[in-house]
């Protein structure tokens, strides 16, 4: 095994997988599981975030899930430091720790660090919200789909806080939002081992239906219906409560609702797996296989 510590993180699309194997490998290795799924965060939000079950939870550690209200502001600059304090905490204790998500801004926060951004005018992001309000996403969507298409389709597009976040910097600078990533890497005191989960398109579609059915069969429309009263906060603008937030406004009925879940769902898979597979250093493993095959697969990556 290498002489640094080892971040081995598993990432990929919604319902591939990730979290299964996450938790065979930290029992197998005898370590603690990092999330960095951002939804996953919010204490609130459980029907429709495939959190880890409390068995799950009593199996092995688990790091930032349920660790944050709905109504505390976190975002990935705040996980970056958060996750790093916290990784070299553990690694007192460990030689190998497990990250393991989908949300890919969070996870390269974690490996390399954040771009650094302009300071943006806080009359350009008033009035940004104020069009967002009044005219909903659609304008600011086609905005960026003309001004910078590489990041409109990495970009979660069910996502507002960072449609705007883009829309500012292009705004304030002339610049495509995508032109301020990758120029600078902060080095780590750690050696990143990246692992994709890779699955059959059609498999991984019909598990994510499948995933959406068992939200909703857990409540999920309940659970959107009694957090109503904070629709407007950043941790609610997200995947599976924006569609169903739009359901109980009359927008749209029920059958329409669920296919809109599935739908979006897919979408945001598909832009998943376009945003990890353009990172060379992520090695692809499919779940499916045969366990010992796998732990022979990423053995060798450890003694690289």
């Amino acid at each position: 095994m290498k002489s640094k510590k080892i971040l081995l993180s598993l990432v990929g699309p919604t319902a591939s997988g990730k979290s299964d194997l996450a938790l065979k490998l930290a029992e197998y290795f005898k370590t603690s599981i990092i999330s960095a799924d951002s939804r996953q965060f919010y204490r609130e939000l459980n029907a429709g975030t495939a959190k880890p079950t409390k068995e799950e939870l009593k199996r092995i550690p688990h790091h930032f899930i349920n660790s944050h209200a709905i109504t505390e502001e976190f975002n990935v600059g705040d996980f970056e430091k958060s996750a790093l304090g916290l990784i070299n905490d553990l690694f007192k204790e460990h030689e190998i720790l497990i990250m393991v998500g989908g949300s890919g801004l969070f996870c390269k926060a974690v490996w390399e660090g954040l771009d650094e951004l302009p300071i943006i005018d806080r009359g350009l992001r008033s009035a940004i919200n104020e069009e967002v309000s009044k005219n909903g996403l659609d304008p600011l969507l086609a905005e960026l789909s003309k001004n910078d298409p590489v990041y409109f389709n990495q970009v979660d597009q069910q996502n507002p806080m960072r449609i705007k976040r883009a829309i500012e910097v292009i705004r304030s600078t002339g610049e495509p939002f995508s032109s301020f990533h990758g120029k600078a890497k902060t080095p780590r005191p750690f050696e990143n081992l990246k692992i994709g989960i890779s699955v059959d398109r059609k498999v991984l579609y019909q598990n994510i239906d499948l995933r959406m059915e068992q939200m909703i069969k857990k409540g999920l429309f309940e659970e959107v219906k009694s957090l109503i009263p904070y629709q407007h906060l950043n941790a609610l603008q997200t995947l599976g409560y924006t569609e169903i937030f739009g359901y109980y406004k009359g927008k749209y009925d029920k059958e329409e609702t669920i296919r809109l879940l599935k739908r979006n769902s897919r979408r945001y898979a598909k832009r998943q797996l376009t945003w990890f597979q353009k990172n060379p250093e992520i090695e692809w493993l499919n779940p499916n296989e045969d366990w010992d095959r796998i732990l022979d697969q990423i053995e060798q990556q450890l003694n690289t």
